[in-house]
């Protein structure tokens, strides 16, 4: 078996072990699921209205190592009320001033230009962490802010809200199923057929599993081009080769080496200023 072959087998056997809880396998199931989302933010908002309008998965993020999936989604209640939610999966940076920064910039895509403030809908960020971040041994944490009056405290109600989700959570409720089968492996285990469905897809069915192993073979592929082009600034940056040599080199297209020059000598005049 060449090495192609090696990959793929390889790739077949990761995908058995997927769980919701893995970023990637997260953001492929739930990217046009619908039903899947509206299910999740019910539970966690504990609001049965919510329904689910658009689903937007941030490009950027699709990676191998080290970045966070993540969703931004637009819902919508019984009332007409629209809501702006963004589903993170990740321990690593979920702490507080990353959940600052996520909701910044959040509120910051909302409102086109010369829009008035006083119709921007309700913002959430949430994560959904393996681990109990929050070390308080609770299912969610909502995150609000407050109005200190003398030794009252009144709900600023901005419309800003961060919520985290500890996975480790196993009650016997909707939230502890929730999380259940965000750890499951097998879609047969899950409690949640809205979930369940769309990973025994990926997992079972021979189009699923195809689609699969090509998302991870472009992600591979994406991740050692990002390495090949490191390799090559580094070279740039030495300046011991012509830029031709360094293309026959790292085979990467002399365009792009020029390009990486042109990003290179861009970043020397800012930091010279």
């Amino acid at each position: 078996m060449d090495i192609k072959g090696q990959e793929h087998q390889q790739d077949i056997e990761k995908i058995k072990l997927f769980r919701y809880m893995d970023d990637d396998f997260m953001t492929v199931c739930l990217e046009d699921n619908y039903e899947g989302v509206e299910l999740i933010l019910q539970i966690i908002l504990q609001r049965s209205d919510i329904k689910v309008t658009s689903i937007r998965t941030q490009e950027v993020m699709k990676n191998l190592k080290g970045r966070s999936a993540i969703l931004d989604i637009r819902a919508v209640d019984s009332a007409t009320k629209e809501y702006d939610i963004e589903i993170q999966r990740k321990d690593a940076g979920a702490g507080a001033k990353r959940a600052r920064h996520n909701s910044s910039l959040l509120d910051a895509h909302i409102l086109r230009a010369g829009e008035d403030t006083d119709i921007m809908p309700d913002s959430y960020v949430i994560f959904i962490t393996e681990n109990d971040v929050m070390g308080k041994n609770k299912a969610v944490y909502h995150i609000q802010r407050y109005v200190e009056i003398d030794e009252e405290k009144e709900l600023f109600d901005d419309g800003s809200h961060i919520v985290y989700v500890n996975g480790k959570y196993r009650g016997n409720d909707e939230i502890g199923k929730l999380m259940h089968d965000f750890s499951c492996t097998n879609p047969n285990d899950m409690n949640y057929e809205a979930l369940a469905k769309r990973a025994r897809y990926f997992k079972e069915d021979e189009k699923g599993v195809a689609a699969m192993c090509k998302i991870m073979e472009d992600m591979r592929n994406e991740a050692e081009l990002k390495g090949v082009k490191k390799t090559a600034m580094r070279m740039i940056k030495a300046g011991k080769m012509p830029l031709e040599d360094i293309a026959d080199y790292t085979e990467l297209p002399l365009d792009i080496i020029k390009e990486l020059k042109k990003t290179d000598n861009a970043n020397g005049i800012i930091k010279k200023n």
